[in-house]
């Protein structure tokens, strides 16, 4: 790789980056998920100074911190990234991506979510990364452990995403003045507010919501969901 060229007298001079060339050596069987400075350790095992050449490699833009002890490679790295599904998995968890970013995934509303949206059975939290921001609501368990798939995004890539009807749940559920009284109320909610690609409403498993009913939050407002759901 051409890093950079020096004249001299009438002379050209090539300096190649022969450490960007080190630095895919190292880390390029790595980039299937994030990765640990416990693996970064291990592998400038035989480094001197081996928390040195970690920030070397964070200050050149060849790994980016997420947050500590965790990195993606970085733009001059010329590695690919992770899933950003994959990442939230892993920045926080156990957790599972939801919300807006799930319903855009299943192709359930139009938006192109730019904030990644998970939730999880910690407290809730946001990462402002240098990639993006990354976003936990709490909910409680057993409620947590409903409705959610193991999804492959790429080759040895997998995230948990929830189904369209539990990343809709949870919506329901996480968003603050949300209760849902009437089936007219519901449908302007689920068409106006979410702007829900209608055709996709009757595609929704309303027998799999209404298992969920008995340990779920926001009880009532469910059931109106499931109830609006059988009269489309």
């Amino acid at each position: 790789m051409l890093n950079y060229l020096y004249i001299i007298g009438n002379y050209p001079i090539i300096v190649y980056n022969f450490d960007n060339l080190d630095f895919s050596r190292h880390i390029q069987h790595y980039t299937d998920a994030p990765i640990t400075r416990h693996l970064l350790l291990e592998i400038l095992k035989e480094y001197k100074r081996p928390n040195d050449k970690i920030s070397e490699w964070i200050k050149s833009g060849k790994l980016i911190l997420l947050k500590r002890g965790m990195y993606v490679p970085g733009p001059t790295s010329e590695l690919p990234m992770p899933s950003f599904f994959l990442i939230a998995n892993q920045l926080r968890g156990p957790s599972y991506v939801s919300l807006e970013s799930a319903l855009s995934y299943w192709g359930c509303i139009p938006e192109r979510t730019y904030e990644v949206s998970s939730v999880t059975v910690k407290p809730s939290k946001r990462y402002k990364t240098p990639i993006g921001r990354f976003d936990y609501q709490q909910i409680p368990t057993p409620y947590y452990s409903y409705g959610i798939r193991r999804v492959q995004l790429k080759a040895n890539q997998f995230a948990l995403i929830a189904s369209p009807e539990k990343a809709l749940c949870d919506k329901i559920v996480l968003t603050a003045g949300i209760n849902l009284r009437s089936i007219r109320q519901t449908k302007d909610f689920l068409l106006e507010d979410l702007r829900m690609e209608e055709q996709v409403l009757p595609t929704l498993d309303r027998e799999m919501i209404s298992s969920w009913l008995e340990d779920a939050p926001k009880k009532n407002s469910l059931q109106m969901l499931v109830s609006t759901l059988k009269e489309i």
